[in-house]
Order: C-alpha cells, then structure tokens, then sequence
C-alpha cells in the first residue's frame, strides 16, 4: 500500500476544513502500520479515505501498483474484495435484525462467492472457527453478545472475501483491557496465518507498541513523524511525539514524573495558517516554525519527522 499526498478536505462556510491534508506513507505487505494521534487528528478519514469509502480530494492510493483512486464503480467493487474494514464500534457496525450467521454471510452472497446454501453454511462456520465464536451463537443476534463477541463478528465478516488489506479503525478501543488483550492476540494469529496487512487506527499508545511494526503520529491531518515501533518509544523527534509518550501511565509509583504537559490552543484545522500546526503548543517554538511549513524529512535511518528543529530535540 503506497500512498501519496493524499488530502481530504470538507466545505464549511467558514472555509476547507483539512481534515487529511498532504499525507504519504507506504506498508510493506504482511505489516502493520499503527496511526496514533488524538481525536480529531484525521486518522479514521484518513483510512477510509483509502478505501474510497470517503472520496479523496486529490493524491494517490496505490494498492500493489494499481490506482485506487482513478478505478470507476465496477473496478472498485472487485478491488474492495481485497481491501475491508473493521470499525470502531462492534454495537453500532453491526445489523440488530441479522444473525450472527447472517452478517458473517452477507459478504458472501453480496459478492458471489458461493455457490449453494450447504456451501455458505461451511464458509460462516469456518469463519467463526477463526474468530473463535462458538457454534452455539449460529443464530444468535447481536444485542445477546457482549462487546469482544461482537466485534469477533465484525472481524470474520472482514475476513469473509479473503482480503490483503485491512483498516482497523480503533477495533479495541470500546472494549474492556481484559477483552482488548484477546482480541490484539487473535488479530496477530490471524495476520500471521493469512499473511495479511494491517493499518491500526488507533488513540492508545500501549496498544499501538503491541501490534504494530511502524507507527505514524498524526496532528490536524497531517503525519508528523513515523518511525520503527520499537525506536519511536525510545527516542522522539516531534516534541508532539514526546508528550504522546509522556503520556502514557507509569505503574512504578517510585519513577520520577516526565510527563510534558501541552499548554495552548489547538489550532484550527479550516483554512490553516502557513507555518507548524503544532506551534502554538510547542515549547521549542522559533520563528520560523510560525511562517514555514516544516519539512517532513528522514532525521534517521527509518525515521522521519516534520519538525525545524528534530535534530536538537
């Protein structure tokens, strides 16, 4: 997955609002990008502006060197067989009139992928099996599940076509931690075994370091670093990056608070001034960083950053 440039913007009537604004990232097949950033970032429309379920305002979304962007109706529909979603919410994503079955099938008939009823009863039956619902729940509808059944629901109806790629857009996050932990280990199982790619949309840092090989920080709609998991929480070099894992709850009572707190406005994300968006709320502010767009360049190998000063942070 290569994508280029990639801006989303809404009318308002007080002008654009940049909700995805100059965004270019690339996944290698069978990782996982993690996207953090608080709410209101331009994660979620960044993802489902891949998947054209939102349309782009410009860039490009090259799924193995083919266009997404430039396919008609027709092309697109055979293109999402390989490219699905798991939503957020496993109460609201899900049909309360359909079946457990029923849901996990629709793909299926949709698409034409069976070719008979016993057929179609094997494939959901399969399917649950490797979301690990027990068949008892066949026929069982939503509001009798709990939240990690539900969005066990929502992941084997993403598996359904037998995708490459999948956007999890905060997939964990209405869940319970107990639950959050099940749910991010069956999820790694089954990109191992199906060799899947992952772009985790996501607002907690810890889930973030668990399942993910690369993570980008977004601020109003833009990528202001992205690095190796691993090296991002060792060393930052966005100071956004750095309260982001300040941020994160220490368990020793004993360790020292290093927590960066961010003071000042968010600024506007309609019609942006020229300069970091971040600025405002930036103790290592200069002036350049209130005329000029930073650069958003490698700072290390692997590492990248948009930031006038990232080298001195």
């Amino acid at each position: 997955m290569q994508v280029r440039n990639l801006k989303k913007y809404f009318y308002t009537p007080r002008g654009n609002l940049h909700a995805v604004d100059d965004v270019s990232f690339e996944i290698q097949e069978g990782g996982t990008l993690g996207v953090v950033g608080e709410s209101g970032c331009g994660k979620t429309t960044t993802g489902r502006a891949i998947l054209r379920l939102i349309e782009p305002t410009s860039g490009s979304i090259l799924f193995n060197g083919t266009d997404i962007v430039s396919l008609d109706k027709h092309r697109l529909r055979m293109m999402r067989e390989k490219m699905q979603i798991i939503f957020q919410d496993p109460y609201s994503s899900l049909d309360p009139r359909m079946t457990v079955s029923g849901i996990i099938a629709e793909p299926l008939i949709i698409h034409r992928r069976v070719s008979g009823k016993k057929e179609l009863v094997k494939h959901v039956q399969k399917l649950m099996e490797m979301v690990e619902l027990e068949d008892r729940l066949y026929s069982a509808y939503p509001h009798e599940l709990d939240g990690g059944r539900r969005q066990r629901i929502g992941i084997a109806r993403a598996l359904a076509l037998e995708p490459k790629f999948i956007v999890c857009d905060e997939p964990v996050s209405s869940l319970d931690v107990s639950v959050q932990a099940q749910i991010l280990n069956l999820m790694q199982d089954i990109q191992d075994q199906l060799g899947l790619t992952y772009m985790f949309v996501t607002h907690d840092m810890a889930v973030v370091k668990h399942i993910s090989d690369e993570i980008a920080v977004m601020y109003l709609g833009q990528i202001i670093e992205k690095s190796p998991a691993k090296e991002l929480f060792k060393h930052q070099y966005h100071p956004y990056s750095r309260a982001l894992i300040s941020a994160i709850p220490k368990i020793d009572s004993k360790s020292s608070d290093t927590s960066t707190i961010l003071r000042g406005e968010i600024g506007s994300p309609i019609e942006p001034k020229p300069g970091c968006r971040f600025a405002p709320r930036c103790e290592y502010c200069i002036d350049k960083c209130l005329s000029e767009n930073p650069l958003f360049k490698a700072v290390s190998p692997g590492r990248y950053a948009a930031c006038w000063r990232a080298e001195e942070i």
